[in-house]
């Protein structure tokens, strides 16, 4: 396996048709899945998504296939690449990935697709991939959510396991989070609105960061808007309160393939290995060891999948 830092090559190829190949030209999607036998993977070059990618490499070159790892940061590159086969597979995440295929579709003013119901969102997705040339794949059990923790004093003190029990108490929250929450319908209006949690405030020091977990360690702030997979929340005294009453979107991560070239059975089957076994608490888990303990994502990867069996 090859990883290419750069991609300068390809970001000026799919610079010049950032809008990726139109809906007319797609073609050949009805004719049949392609298996080509070197596979490029995305990587959208954040610590999880190179650690999925990774995983999907080592997966599909176990399968016999070669691979290399491509980072390109931006979705608004990577997904013509995608389309136009320059990169073959991506991890991507249900509900976000097809609200922003549907912005792409039907315009930035489009009624989202995304829901907390997964298959209504995967049926969604499929529909608004295939003209597309891709093909989305099962997804597994791991989710990466927004997600909203609170002091684990707090949480004992209050008796708080849920978003719910949180409601019901009737304290008054300041949140610790980005300045878009006090309009998103899943940040501080859902709350209100589904919860019945007085937020009094919205502290903008942004999703998941330190100053915004330190604010809520030392009693500035309540609670804190960050994601299922936020590998540092322990470090920080701080637990997730469960989203028992389903506000966020089902951001399930799927793998994505160019279905020209990726389309086969052989890589469904071999990236569906991982959905068998890998769990939000497992991938927490992981970046916990990149991001804290600066392992490589290659070691942890290969170590995680070595561990499960699903490396020969």
């Amino acid at each position: 396996m090859r990883r290419l830092a750069g991609a300068v090559g390809l970001l000026l190829l799919v610079g010049g048709c950032s809008g990726g190949p139109s809906l007319e030209n797609q073609g050949e999607v009805t004719a049949p899945p392609g298996d080509s036998k070197h596979l490029v993977i995305g990587s959208a070059g954040f610590t999880e998504s190179d650690l999925l990618a990774t995983m999907y490499a080592l997966l599909l070159k176990d399968a016999g296939y070669g691979t290399e790892i491509l980072s390109v940061a931006n979705r608004e590159l990577y997904e013509p690449a995608l389309e136009s086969g320059q990169i073959d597979v991506v991890p991507e995440y249900a509900a976000t990935f097809a609200d922003w295929l549907n912005a792409k579709t039907n315009g930035a003013d489009a009624a989202p697709v995304g829901s907390p119901d997964l298959d209504a969102t995967m049926k969604a997705l499929r529909e608004l991939a295939r003209p597309r040339g891709l093909v989305v794949l099962d997804p597994g059990k791991a989710v990466d959510q927004n997600a909203f923790a609170v002091a684990s004093s707090y949480a004992k003190k209050h008796r708080l396991r849920t978003l719910s029990d949180l409601g019901a108490s009737g304290l008054e929250v300041r949140l610790a989070a980005g300045d878009e929450c006090v309009q998103r319908p899943y940040c501080a209006p859902g709350l209100k609105k589904v919860y019945g949690i007085d937020i009094t405030g919205v502290d903008p020091k942004g999703v998941g960061t330190t100053q915004s977990k330190k604010a809520v360690q030392n009693g500035q702030d309540q609670m804190v808007l960050t994601t299922t997979t936020d590998a540092t929340l322990g470090d920080f005294g701080l637990v997730l309160l469960d989203d028992d009453r389903h506000l966020q979107n089902a951001d399930y991560l799927v793998p994505v393939v160019n279905r020209s070239r990726a389309g086969s059975a052989k890589v469904a089957e071999a990236l569906g290995a991982l959905n068998s076994v890998l769990t939000t608490a497992d991938l927490a888990s992981m970046n916990q060891q990149v991001d804290s303990w600066r392992r490589l994502p290659e070691d942890v990867a290969r170590a995680y999948l070595q561990d499960k069996g699903l490396l020969r």
